[in-house]
């Protein structure tokens, strides 16, 4: 189909033409276009969670409803679009506005850490006002300065399914205070506030008893699966996405789902599952590395939570990587490059060409195609995996109150840098030796991640190539608390073969949570803390680094991840 195509090769080839046969002897592809939820067991797949193969169609009802807000919000010059949530509800929006304009002019992102101010169209009475998408999701608090900068021209979207999340609390107090005292009425503060959320959720009571617009969504749709629903939509729209073209690319690809050849779906999704199952020679390919011609944007985050989510659980799942956490070839990984050039998909094992909006729906039917080869539900959200961490960092800040958080005495202490572990030392001391201890606990067939609870730009990107050198094992990392919300299925459901390491820091630049005992930085510590109970609960292995001074620490730790 012209756009749309999907080439692979070598040992990832073979896989997926058995799997592709398998799939449609057993007429996995005119189930699907049915809508037919028996593939998954009568009991388990209610026919309305597969309702995102509609939507590429049923959105345009969506985006006729919320122009008049659209209208609005320009009008008044609210151009800049705050965007409150973690995981699925986030990352659809940041790749639509990243990648369109409806002049067809780039778009291009200026981001730290949690902060992507995405410069997009339209704005106020000016019409060649660009708009500006900001997303806060608790992974760095520095982003939150970027924000309050522009309340003139602010509209703040809370986005979740179902209630407030303890970062989605915080950050809409602080918005209300900002508000209120740069001179907003409480009418005027509540109709800076839209919530996007489902019908009869926690939130959607809450949205209602404030006085906040409500744009609510269908309570069976899966949120990993949601890139063309309200989620992804709305707060693109409103911030100068083209979301209309997107619809129309992902319509596009629409008939070819329904046949059993030159369905680019069914063999992207016979790629995943077909090499996640163990093969002749005993390796399950379950890692894949995404590639991307300009670098990993917010579509590589996006496919990376959906696969997490849709196949990590019952101990199996796909794990998705970036290219600097790659040590290069090895027997369970292989690589998918996205829209490649002749030079940047030359060596990978597989290439998908789509625009965005085909990349959206290809990436979830093959999603639910790879959980359908693997025996688990791919509709299934993260579950307690996710609900139970922020459930005890909740409980940690209540005990906490206005004191200091319990957050455990460090095991030693190395210069600015604490450590916090529960391994065993295996010899040395020291840092460089904690170090050491963890990534000795990587499996042979198991990865490292690295996952940072730190305001600025410092990211797991840094230390990642020369942990992938060290260990000869592949790398993931990413913002906490975003990065585990988003992929904690897979880690702690999935195969169960990762090692962690998590880095917090003291901040310089905090912001104090009106009408709560604390801070922005010691609910992000706690979220931390409270993510390395969970991952040693189940048994992983997972080293705590606390900077004291990170701007000086982040040296020392660079400098330990390359020794040998």
């Amino acid at each position: 189909m012209a756009g749309f195509d999907v080439l692979t090769r070598g040992d990832a080839l073979d896989a997926a033409l058995q799997a592709r046969d398998y799939l449609v002897s057993c007429g996995v592809p005119g189930a699907l276009a049915a809508k037919d939820p028996r593939l998954w067991g009568r009991r388990t797949v209610d026919h309305s969670r597969l309702g995102w193969l509609d939507l590429p169609f049923a959105s345009h009802g969506l985006l006729n409803q919320i122009e008049g807000l659209v209208a609005e919000a320009r009008y008044s010059g609210l151009d800049h679009i705050v965007l409150i949530g973690i995981g699925a509800e986030t990352l659809a929006a940041q790749a639509i506005v990243e990648t369109h304009s409806p002049a067809g002019r780039p778009l291009a992102a200026q981001s730290a850490g949690g902060v992507s101010g995405v410069p997009g169209t339209g704005g106020g009475q000016d019409a060649e006002r660009s708009g500006e998408l900001t997303v806060l999701d608790g992974s760095d608090i520095a982003a939150l300065t970027f924000a309050l900068e522009r309340l003139d021209r602010t509209l703040v979207v809370l986005s979740s399914k179902a209630g407030v999340s303890l970062e989605g609390d915080a950050y809409r107090r602080i918005f209300s205070a900002a508000f209120r005292e740069h001179g907003l009425s409480e009418r005027e503060i509540a109709g800076r506030f839209l919530v996007i959320t489902d019908h009869g959720s926690p939130l959607h009571d809450f949205a209602r008893q404030c006085g906040y617009r409500v744009g609510l969504t269908d309570p069976y749709l899966p949120g990993h699966f949601g890139a063309l629903s309200a989620y992804g939509l709305v707060p693109a729209l409103l911030a100068g996405g083209d979301v209309y073209r997107l619809l129309d690319e992902a319509a596009a690809l629409v008939p070819s789902l329904a046949r059993e050849d030159e369905n680019p779906g069914l063999l992207l999704g016979a790629v995943l599952g077909g090499c996640a199952q163990q093969g002749p020679a005993g390796h399950a390919r379950d890692k894949v590395v995404l590639r991307e011609p300009g670098g990993p944007s917010a579509l590589s985050a996006w496919i990376s939570q959906l696969l997490a989510v849709g196949t990590g659980k019952r101990g199996r799942g796909v794990l998705a990587f970036e290219p600097p956490g790659s040590p290069g070839e090895l027997p369970d990984l292989h690589t998918v490059a996205l829209n490649p050039t002749a030079a940047s998909g030359a060596d990978a094992d597989t290439s998908l060409w789509a625009p965005l909006g085909g990349q959206f729906l290809v990436w979830e039917y093959a999603t639910a195609v790879a959980g359908w080869l693997l025996g688990v539900n791919p509709f299934e959200p993260g579950g307690p995996v996710v609900q139970d961490a922020e459930d005890d960092a909740a409980t940690m800040l209540r005990a906490a109150g206005e004191g200091p958080l319990m957050s455990g005495e460090p095991t030693f202490v190395d210069g600015d840098i604490e450590v916090h572990t529960d391994l065993a030392h295996t010899g040395g001391t020291g840092l460089d030796a904690a170090l050491g201890d963890l990534l000795s606990r990587v499996p042979a067939n198991g990865y490292l991640s690295v996952v940072t609870y730190l305001s600025g730009d410092f990211s797991g990107r840094y230390l990642a190539p020369a942990l992938a050198r060290r260990t000869g094992r592949p790398v993931s990392y990413g913002p906490g608390p975003g990065y585990l919300h988003a992929t904690g299925p897979v880690h702690k459901e999935g195969p169960g073969n990762g090692a962690f390491l998590v880095i917090t820091g003291d901040t310089a630049q905090d912001h104090p949570v009106p009408g709560r005992p604390y801070t922005l930085g010691k609910l992000q510590l706690a979220r931390a803390v409270a993510e390395v109970r969970a991952l040693r609960q189940r048994g992983l292995p997972a080293l705590r680094l606390h900077l004291r001074n990170p701007a000086e620490a982040v040296g020392r730790l660079a400098e330990a991840a390359r020794s040998t």
